[in-house]
């Protein structure tokens, strides 16, 4: 990961119109096609990645041709840091992460400029974003990116030991076999985390609300757009099965093992597809007042059958910005073992949200808390979530 140590972090800046008063919606959009292309190297681009979308947000200043594209960048990239403190769970210490420069250009053409707030509920920015990300799908899912994995290796500091080399294939690696175990992997009252991730859970929306997603739409009927399921005639539970819901938000960053694995033993049900944009899912923009991110974005739908309760899961798993598609590898019927996996996305950053119904879990106390404070925890998939429910687990 490209990470800091905070005592290395001097000035943290969000988001901003102010932060570069020169640089117009055309200079954003231009360079962001530009890093798109460079990844392209059947067209000439660059096998390089730290010169393209994945270039670390503290090394943007010393981009060789970027600053060209956007005035004002690389004076402001040498002064301030733009991204996110994370807690690791085990240490409680806490380290800054860059946010990459594809999710910062794609905040910039949403929140920044002189065009940006007329065009956010328009096609043009969604357009681009749509297209680049479709694109960016295409280039990591050919034979000639794997080329790129040394540099993709170096710029994130990547521990290969874990991985199958010849999985290496853009972020959807696998791991090997027994490299890690399942912890509690016997214990049908324990969940485990779904994903390599950033996680904050909470034990209700308005939590969630209060403390983290701040768009104005954020609710379990928009986010399962249970409308969808009725108009493909699939089997899905009625939303209202989610009334007083938990859920875990677990944000995969680009550098991360882009699988994502079922929390607890369940039976796969049906898959609903919902329609949407290509936004950043970076907290920045899920912190965002009144801009909706994962009840906008396009994203699939897997509903779970908890094996020892009877009881639904949704597990949703949402696009993002340059994340082609998502791709489920169980079938209706399967039936899945704790951390086994479910799917995988391709490419970039994005984000799994699973929705639990009303008392079949109680999250651990420390990810409860650093939720509110409100700060991610870094997790591994299948750490466990929850290690002992407190909650007495009954059949409906």
């Amino acid at each position: 990961m490209t990470s800091l140590h905070p005592n290395d972090v001097a000035s943290v800046k969000d988001i901003h119109p102010d932060n570069l008063p020169e640089a117009r919606h055309e200079h954003y959009s231009t360079a962001l096609n530009k890093l798109v292309d460079e990844t392209d190297t059947t067209e000439g681009g660059t096998h390089d990645i730290s010169k393209t979308i994945l270039t670390p947000g503290h090394t943007v200043h010393s981009h060789p041709w970027l600053g060209k594209y956007i005035p004002g960048l690389e004076r402001f990239a040498s002064k301030h840091h733009v991204g996110n403190f994370v807690v690791v769970r085990e240490t409680r210490e806490q380290f800054f992460e860059s946010m990459p420069i594809y999710a910062r250009l794609g905040m910039h053409l949403l929140f920044c400029g002189k065009l940006e707030s007329a065009l956010v509920k328009t096609k043009i920015v969604e357009d681009q974003l749509r297209e680049q990300s479709i694109k960016e799908g295409v280039v990591f899912d050919s034979l000639a990116s794997v080329a790129s994995i040394p540099s993709f290796i170096e710029t994130y500091s990547l521990e290969i030991g874990e991985l199958l080399v010849q999985d290496i294939k853009a972020g959807y690696k696998k791991l090997k076999h027994g490299v890690r175990p399942v912890q509690n992997a016997d214990n049908p009252r324990t969940f485990c985390s779904a994903a390599d991730c950033r996680l904050t859970v909470f034990e209700n929306i308005t939590d969630a609300c209060k403390f983290w997603v701040k768009g104005r739409q954020f609710t379990f009927p928009e986010l399962l757009a249970p409308s969808a399921g009725v108009e493909t005639h699939l089997d899905v539970p009625h939303v209202s099965v989610f009334e007083n819901a938990s859920l875990a938000i677990f944000r995969l960053a680009p550098a991360d093992y882009h699988r994502f694995h079922s929390p607890a033993d369940v039976i796969v049900g049906d898959v609903v597809d919902v329609e949407g944009q290509y936004y950043t899912v970076n907290p920045q923009a899920v912190n965002e007042p009144g801009f909706d991110v994962f009840t906008a974005n396009r994203r699939s739908i897997l509903y779970l059958t908890h094996e020892l309760t009877g009881r639904p899961i949704a597990f949703v798993a949402i696009g993002a910005l340059l994340v082609g598609s998502i791709h489920f590898t169980v079938k209706k019927g399967d039936k899945v073992k704790k951390g086994e996996e479910l799917g995988y996305f391709a490419y970039g950053g994005s984000t799994v949200i699973t929705v639990f119904p009303e008392r079949m879990i109680k999250f651990d106390g420390d990810l409860v808390e650093a939720s509110k404070e409100p700060i991610e925890t870094l997790m591994k998939v299948w750490d466990m979530l929850c290690h002992r429910s407190q909650y007495k687990l009954q059949p409906t």
